[in-house]
């Protein structure tokens, strides 16, 4: 294929790499040429992913794996230093991917749940930014970082007040980076799935997941593979004049 090895000499942090999303776009990332820095709260699901990329096309042992809370400002840095102390470089290529939810209705929102999907989706997000591009501008080196926000950052969903607000904040997030981070050589976008056939949208009662279904023009969930493509097209050159966009992969749901 002419798209493979896009990324031969790319070096590529994932978070939320466990599982679903996080885990296709490593494998995406994997077969493009890059060497993948697989990471994850839940390090046994991270190290499953890892061993999957011995078997994506690339390199085997080119690969790691890295557990850490990206909602905590010390293992957030302290994840850039193992992956920068394993590799010998930073990574060029970052994605933000862990994410949760916990969903309730406005009126009976705890403000523990409230608390902790932003401090996983949202400030995650900003310490993972933060601490890469830190490392990037140290070291002179470009790079493009690529936050995963949600359809549902921009038009709200009933029940997840949480999540919505937080996938919002990560558009702001990254338009905000891209400005200030664009003189450094450092792109940042976000990509904003829709309902993706996810360990999350599992849970979904199946009444749910059909009334979602009937409203997608294309009149199905996609795939995680749908979304690590547009990330693997962001991390690469392809989109070497693509900073601050928000790309919707939603089937055309909410248009």
């Amino acid at each position: 294929m002419a798209s493979q090895l896009r990324l031969r000499s790319a070096l590529a942090l994932v978070t939320g790499a466990g599982s679903g999303i996080g885990r296709a776009i490593s494998v995406r990332l994997a077969k493009e040429g890059a060497a993948v820095a697989a990471c994850d709260l839940d390090g046994a699901a991270a190290q499953d992913t890892v061993r999957l990329l011995g078997g994506s096309g690339s390199e085997a042992g080119k690969h790691a794996a890295f557990q850490a809370d990206v909602s905590q400002a010390p293992a957030a840095r302290r994840l850039l230093e193992q992956v920068q102390a394993c590799f010998s470089r930073p990574p060029s290529v970052v994605v933000s991917c862990a994410g949760i939810t916990r969903d309730k209705f406005l009126l009976h929102m705890s403000e523990e749940d409230w608390d902790r999907v932003i401090a996983v989706n949202l400030k995650g997000t900003f310490l993972v930014t933060q601490a890469a591009a830190q490392a990037l501008v140290s070291s002179g080196s470009r790079g493009s970082i690529i936050n995963i926000s949600s359809i549902i950052g921009k038009v709200g969903n009933i029940g997840q007040a949480n999540y919505a607000s937080s996938k919002a904040g990560v558009i702001g997030l990254t338009q905000t980076a891209a400005r200030e981070l664009g003189r450094h050589g450092i792109r940042c976008n976000s990509v904003l799935p829709g309902f993706i056939t996810t360990p999350m949208t599992q849970k979904m009662p199946e009444k749910v997941k059909d009334k979602v279904t009937a409203m997608i023009p294309l009149g199905h969930l996609g795939d995680p593979e749908d979304v690590a493509d547009v990330v693997a097209f962001l991390a690469s050159e392809d989109s070497g004049y693509i900073t601050g966009a928000s790309v919707e992969v939603s089937g055309g749901l909410f248009l």
